[in-house]
């Protein structure tokens, strides 16, 4: 049956903060409500907003938050992991960096900062489950992306043993993500093992066409990589269950282009934009989606380098909805339609 797209919804992550409304979840699902959107997608690491650890113990805790949201007028559309999705696989050269994600408790320990990680990213999946939700959405964390560049050159067998370990570790979560019955819809990201479709596959296949591996499509990620992400709609549209909407440009010159010579976002060939600010055909993308029967969330990420993020918040809802495509029960040719009369059909191409 046909299905339409939910939303508009917006992840809150960028938007949380010290002051009101920013600052609880009931305030900050009312100023969304108010802006127009239905659903909100929660970062599961901001304690201003959610408690996962106090959720996991507790049905009431659940049911009080969902409560809260449809007070508020909106749906939770997933739990975020992000963060700590990114802390399963973390190579050293990141471990400074990737500290201020986890508690201080783990600080300059990285098996203890993995152990919580992992936990963490588990609790999410029994949360989601009494939460009613069917996606969660993460990271994959990195071993091998230092070595995104062949040279120097990486010994053999270097991005296999990656992926192979990356796979090992994850195989058991999503293990848990398939007892509670919710997919893992993974940003695929620069930074990332899994930036792209290929990275995807490698990792996919690791796990063995793992069940619960999906995808949590971001286009803004692949403009500023220069793949198509239309085609990748086509290629992966049956691992899409989620959907960051979230804009991007790419000016390249003759001075820099992908690798945007270490410079800070407003000096960058490619930077992050608000909705309708930026190069992404997202016209086409909600064409596709409708096409294949997305019918989940499209969810706001904001991240522009110049817009001030209550604006692009404010005009984020409005530009979702006008692109959410309600799909049609019929054919245009319906009229046409009718039982199939093999007579007819014969005459019709003079067959005697």
């Amino acid at each position: 049956m046909p299905a339409t797209m939910k939303g508009p919804a917006i992840f809150l992550a960028q938007f949380a903060g010290d002051e009101a409304p920013f600052n609880s979840l009931p305030s900050i699902a009312r100023w969304a409500a108010a802006l127009g959107y239905r659903g909100i997608q929660i970062p599961t690491w901001d304690s201003r907003l959610f408690d996962l650890d106090k959720a996991a113990a507790s049905k009431d805790y659940c049911d009080e938050v969902k409560g809260v949201c449809e007070e508020a007028g909106v749906e939770i559309t997933e739990l975020s992991t992000h963060l700590q999705g990114q802390l399963v696989a973390v190579h050293p050269a990141y471990d400074a960096q990737m500290d201020g994600f986890a508690p201080e408790k783990v600080h300059n320990n990285p098996r203890a900062r993995q152990e919580w990680a992992v936990d963490q990213v588990v609790r999410a999946a029994k949360v989601s489950r009494m939460m009613g939700l069917d996606v969660s959405v993460s990271f994959t964390g990195s071993l091998a992306f230092p070595y995104l560049y062949p040279f120097p050159q990486r010994p053999a067998g270097l991005i296999d043993e990656a992926f192979t370990e990356l796979a090992r570790r994850w195989k058991p979560i999503l293990d848990a993500y398939e007892d509670q019955g919710v997919y893992v819809g993974y940003e695929i990201h620069p930074a990332e093992d899994v930036f792209d479709g290929v990275t995807f596959e490698m990792f996919l296949d690791a796990l063995k066409g793992h069940k619960r591996c999906t995808i949590n499509y971001d286009p803004s990620h692949f403009l500023l990589q220069q793949l198509d992400y239309l085609a990748f709609i086509d290629i992966y549209h049956e691992r899409i269950t989620a959907f960051h909407v979230k804009d991007a440009e790419f000016n390249p010159d003759g001075r820099q282009g992908v690798y945007s010579g270490y410079q800070g976002w407003l000096q960058r060939a490619g930077r992050f934009r608000s909705l309708g600010d930026g190069q992404v055909d997202f016209t086409s993308i909600f064409s596709k989606l409708a096409q294949y029967g997305y019918d989940s969330w499209a969810v706001l990420e904001w991240e522009c380098c110049l817009k001030h993020p209550e604006d692009g918040a404010a005009e984020g809802a409005p530009f979702i909805a006008s692109h959410i495509i309600r799909v049609t029960e019929k054919a245009f040719d319906d009229f046409a339609a009718g039982k199939a009369d093999r007579d007819l059909l014969r005459r019709m191409m003079g067959i005697d």
